[in-house]
């Protein structure tokens, strides 16, 4: 059996988050640019798989499942990187850790609606979200470098953060909303 190019395109996501972790045991500018760069070819390869999904009728079970996985992956290793660099500090890991725990509640009650066979969508919201999150995580891992390219790098990084946290909550309400009507 051939894998679908889209799912090659997941594969290859997955594949970077450890190319995004090696970059962190390097100091440097160059570094700083290469974890950006690595971070922000990976979030386009999550656009680039459900348009040659759709595009190729290549749509799959495996890239169904597999796709919100490496999406999750990729945002909670960054994340983690970032907090321990001490990037994100202070009152700032708490807009991370509310990302970090969405990610996990929502991937469980999707497992769960899926053993009830029921669909769970993925609202604008959600999406406007993850884009929040992508631009925000890219202007952070670029820190301190960034900073040089673009004064007001941290500060739109942080603003950004804390949009993606504040969407996060509500996107994982509608979730637990939706759940409640299937579960009780």
């Amino acid at each position: 059996m051939v894998t679908a190019l889209p799912n090659l395109v997941t594969y290859f996501r997955i594949l970077l988050v450890p190319v995004l972790v090696i970059t962190f045991y390097f100091e440097g500018d160059w570094a700083r640019w290469a974890a950006c760069g690595i971070f922000t070819l990976a979030a386009l390869t999550d656009l680039l798989d459900g348009y040659l999904a759709r595009a190729r009728k290549e749509q799959s079970e495996l890239g169904r499942m597999l796709d919100p996985i490496a999406d999750k992956l990729l945002i909670s290793t960054a994340l983690l990187l970032l907090v321990g660099l001490e990037v994100i500090s202070g009152i700032n890991v708490a807009a991370a850790v509310i990302i970090l725990c969405r990610e996990v509640l929502v991937s469980g009650l999707r497992e769960h609606l899926a053993e009830l066979r029921v669909k769970l969508p993925v609202s604008i919201l959600a999406k406007w979200k993850t884009v929040a999150q992508v631009v925000a995580v890219g202007f952070l891992l670029s820190l301190p470098a960034g900073e040089e390219l673009f004064s007001w790098a941290t500060e739109l990084g942080f603003i950004l953060l804390w949009c993606a946290a504040i969407l996060t909550v509500y996107t994982g309400y509608d979730y637990l909303r939706a759940i409640a009507r299937h579960v009780i």
